[in-house]
């Protein structure tokens, strides 16, 4: 799962992103943690602030206990990431309306699979710095991947509590809701900013994929338009 995704428009390539390295990991991992907290969800609305492959974006990302989807803009391309939160099932949305392009792959298990084992194995050390993050009170944890002994300052809250859905599963044991950290896929690391969590309602349809969309494999999807 590997490499980038060209997308090619009139003879022109019109997005090179690593995708899968920069936006599958962000969902492939999902799992949370259980915190005290002032306020509960369970089902809602993320919405981040991050990079990816040099680009800033702005991605959104709903959640329930089954079921989550992220999605958000790059050039011309709408992409939407849906996914069980049981890990058995994923599927990436591109929709490019000047190409009239709407394409959806499914990902194997094997790699589903290959796409955790790529991730950190992280332990964690609370630390007694706080600070406000997007009106979330945090906490600074440093967080260690074993595989590489690298560390990374995350920043944490206990505001709120969110069902399983709601992060990445190298945080779960963090202590606390993730506002402010380091987002890893295939190698690639990404910082992300939580700017706001809400208990909005998931709009009807947004797990589903939509009978317009042709459906493809991941390889198909990274080869469209030629390496």
């Amino acid at each position: 799962m590997q490499g980038k995704i060209y997308i090619v428009l009139n003879n022109y390539k019109l997005m090179n992103i690593k995708l899968f390295t920069a936006a599958l990991g962000l969902l492939l991992t999902v799992t949370a943690i259980s915190a005290s907290a002032q306020k509960t969800y369970t089902e809602g609305l993320v919405t981040l602030s991050m990079t990816m492959n040099g680009q800033q974006v702005q991605p959104k990302y709903y959640f329930r206990a089954d079921s989550t989807a992220l999605m958000f803009s790059m050039g011309p391309a709408t992409i939407k990431i849906l996914q069980d939160t049981k890990l058995t099932w994923t599927a990436v949305l591109v929709d490019v309306p000047v190409a009239s392009i709407k394409k959806a792959a499914i990902a194997t298990p094997a790699e589903i699979e290959d796409a955790l084992n790529a991730l950190p194995k992280l332990t964690f050390a609370p630390t007694t710095e706080t600070k406000q993050i997007s009106g979330f009170n945090c906490k600074k944890v440093v967080a260690t991947d074993t595989k590489t002994n690298k560390t990374y300052d995350i920043w944490v809250t206990n505001d709120i509590s969110v069902p399983a859905s709601a992060f990445a599963s190298y945080y779960a044991g963090a202590g606390g809701f993730p506002v402010q950290y380091t987002s890893f896929s295939m190698g690639q690391t990404s910082e992300a900013t939580d700017v706001s969590v809400s208990d909005q309602k998931v709009p009807k349809g947004t797990f589903a994929v939509p009978a317009d969309y042709d459906k493809i494999t991941m390889e198909e999807l990274k080869s469209m338009g030629g390496r």
